[in-house]
């Protein structure tokens, strides 16, 4: 149950990690394992125009997180939603139910961003994010610590077997019956 006592049937799981971790693949295979709604984040964004223009460094749009969060808080007190996003701390903790955090080997990594044509400045920053761990300590100290979890996601074995963990999670959580 979300941490504001709501009494939503179906609960809301942020899926968040440095970009490349796998976090839309998961996401997507778990959407259809379980038949709650995937809302990516990133694609919101730019459908509805929740951001504040494009920043050329790091190349990629500045999110308007107060958009995003009136956007999404009708969907989110409904519950049954999977958020797939590379940030977890201007969500409203009460939205989240469990907080899977994605974690990838650097090499993995360093591979999956290249191919997706990051370089400079996106690739670095990217990476090393990933290597001091800021999302997962971002998790940590914005969710209560017993729903936030952190899964290695470096081949499509772990991917499988993270949708079948959370999956399991998903069927035992207290309001599924």
């Amino acid at each position: 149950m979300a941490a504001d006592g709501n009494k939503r049937k179906r609960p809301n799981i942020l899926v968040t990690g440095t970009p490349g971790t796998g976090k839309t693949t998961t996401s997507t295979a778990l959407a259809e394992a379980t038949c709650l709604r995937h809302i990516n984040i990133g694609d919101l964004v730019r459908e509805k125009n929740l951001h504040d223009g494009w920043d050329d460094d790091l190349q990629c749009h500045v999110i308007n997180e107060d958009l995003v969060c009136d956007e999404l808080e009708d969907a989110m007190e409904e519950g049954g939603n999977i958020v797939d996003y590379h940030g977890c701390d201007f969500f409203p903790e009460r939205w989240f139910d469990r907080v899977v955090v994605l974690q990838t080997d650097n090499t993995v990594l360093y591979d999956r961003l290249s191919k997706r044509g990051y370089e400079g400045a996106k690739l670095s920053n990217n990476i090393e994010c990933e290597i001091f761990q800021v999302l997962l300590e971002e998790a940590k100290e914005s969710y209560p610590e017993d729903i936030v979890i952190s899964l290695k996601s470096d081949n499509i074995e772990d991917i499988t077997r993270n949708v079948s963990t959370i999956t399991d999670w998903i069927r035992s959580w207290p309001q599924a019956t």
